[in-house]
């Protein structure tokens, strides 16, 4: 899961008369009055009459930005305020608020810049550098980051907003103890803020200090985001407070696909705790589990159809703070799934006759997600591996990125399995007649874990929280090896090693 999103600040209007500038016209006061009651439509009418009478008027223009960021339009908001800062290119307020529009299209070199041009006009200007830190941050330039946000914190003694985003770059930095006594200020001023207790148990769990961690990880029930936490069921959620033996237990999905196949593991547990478990799972895992997940009594596909009846309810990933995971105690026994048998038959026809060893690929993972840019890996980057001699290597990758295509029609040795996958049987079945699967942090990682399949995954400086920190193994996973960058953004420095490791394998090392 990604680290959550941090609040930007957009400076307010400044047709308040504060700027030595000729006072704004009576229709943009009368339209920035409507503004701040509320009356939003009514002042974005006289903001636009006011710019088909005169197209450059800053203060209708920067207003309409305004609104328009508040609409999420970041597109028009970056228009208007660039033309804006046009017409006054040293306010700080038109530049740092253009800065914010781009950073919401996720122009962050762009946003930096904007923020630079608007430190030159006001160098004590705390919104600025608040939101430049945040920029950088999303750019891993984090050394960079913290210096922002040092000169906004003392800007701004004491904002909650501040410290915690410092605590999240301090927290990518790996500076732990830093980030962990930044968000406890925070909380502090403003103990509510769940954004703050929600990252705080990411680097409580990263940390391996699990008990504490989930416990502090319910926070994330209260993010609009994990809205399915909040789903309105007829019967009471279960926490872990009260004994389930003899009660029906719905687990329902909450995020992605790789979490519920690593929490997938506490079905048979709880069976053997005297719970009826109902197990729905994302549809594209219906196809692996519902003949072969023990411990469940039944097993059907979430959205598919109602609910049947329960006496309690609860997600995947608040199992682990139910249960009182620790580390020592995590129910690592793999398999936990198996493979139907027509798909494995069905695959073997395509796989059986490839020479070993056999190396399934997945280099990156879903786009959408948060921390993408972070734990997905070019697929060039992988070519001193993939070119090795001796290996059949064969793609898992699902949804191939731009460039991919190129780099694969130029390599027809790869064996193209992923795109045509239709869900995880097909995925589990190709994974099982594979001597190894190397992936970067994704649910086929995920997948090849819970099937015992020998799986190497490839993680950045700084990792999800579940595979915690400084060592090459995970205690979720005993067949998997953690192969994680020496330094941040290092891939190359992990391809090298892949590289020895498989050239061996080729040369006939067994896997350890």
């Amino acid at each position: 899961m990604a680290t959550s999103r941090s609040k930007r600040h957009p400076s307010p209007g400044t047709a308040n008369g504060r700027e030595k500038r000729p006072p704004p016209r009576p229709e943009v006061l009368r339209a920035v009055a409507l503004q701040n009651a509320g009356k939003i439509a009514e002042a974005e009418q006289l903001f636009v009459a006011v710019l088909r009478a005169d197209p450059h008027d800053f203060h209708a223009l920067h207003q309409l930005g305004l609104i328009c960021y508040g609409r999420d339009q970041h597109a028009e908001a970056v228009l208007l305020f660039a033309t804006a800062a046009e017409q006054r290119p040293d306010s700080p307020e038109a530049l740092s608020n253009l800065g914010l529009a781009l950073h919401g299209l996720k122009r962050f070199e762009e946003a930096v810049a904007a923020y630079d041009a608007a430190l030159v006009a006001d160098p004590r200007h705390g919104k600025a550098h608040y939101n430049r830190g945040n920029a950088l941050t999303e750019l891993g330039r984090h050394e960079e980051a913290l210096q922002s946000l040092e000169r906004a914190l003392a800007l701004q003694p004491g904002d909650p907003d501040v410290l915690y985003v410092r605590g999240n770059a301090l927290r990518e930095l790996r500076r732990h103890d830093d980030a962990m006594a930044a968000y406890d200020r925070a909380l502090a001023l403003d103990p509510g803020r769940v954004d703050v207790h929600f990252n705080q148990a990411l680097t409580l769990l990263r940390l391996g200090r699990l008990r504490e961690g989930f416990a502090a990880y319910e926070w994330r029930c209260e993010k609009p985001e994990f809205s399915a936490v909040k789903a309105r069921f007829p019967a009471p959620p279960w926490r872990g407070e009260e004994p389930v033996a003899g009660k029906t237990l719905l687990l329902h999905p909450e995020q992605g696909l790789g979490d519920v196949v690593q929490f997938l593991r506490y079905v048979p547990v709880l069976a053997e705790k005297g719970a009826k478990v109902i197990a729905a799972v994302p549809p594209p895992l219906l196809p692996l589990v519902e003949d072969a997940l023990p411990g469940a009594a039944e097993i059907y596909g979430w959205g598919t159809k109602p609910p049947p009846g329960f006496d309690l309810h609860t997600t995947y990933p608040s199992l682990p703070h139910a249960m009182g995971t620790t580390l020592e105690t995590i129910p690592a026994h793999v398999p936990y799934l198996t493979v139907p048998e027509a798909q494995r038959a069905a695959e073997t026809a395509r796989l059986g006759g490839l020479p070993t060893p056999r190396i399934g690929l997945v280099w990156a993972g879903n786009p959408e997600h948060g921390n993408d840019h972070n734990r997905s890996v070019p697929l060039a980057t992988l070519a001193p591996l993939i070119d090795l001699p001796g290996v059949s290597f064969v793609s898992l990758q699902k949804v191939l990125r731009p460039g991919d295509e190129a780099f694969l029609q130029a390599r027809p040795g790869i064996l193209r399995r992923g795109e045509a996958f239709s869900d995880f049987a097909e995925t589990a079945a190709a994974i099982s007649l594979l001597d190894l699967v190397i992936s970067v942090d994704t649910s086929v990682a995920h997948l090849a874990g819970a099937l015992g399949k020998p799986t190497w995954i490839l993680l950045p400086w700084s990792p999800d929280w579940r595979w915690l920190l400084d060592r090459d193994d995970t205690p979720w996973y005993p067949t998997a090896r953690l192969f994680r960058q020496p330094k941040l953004g290092d891939w190359d420095g992990v391809v090298a090693r892949l590289r020895d490791e498989v050239a061996n394998l080729a040369a006939g090392t067994p896997l350890a």
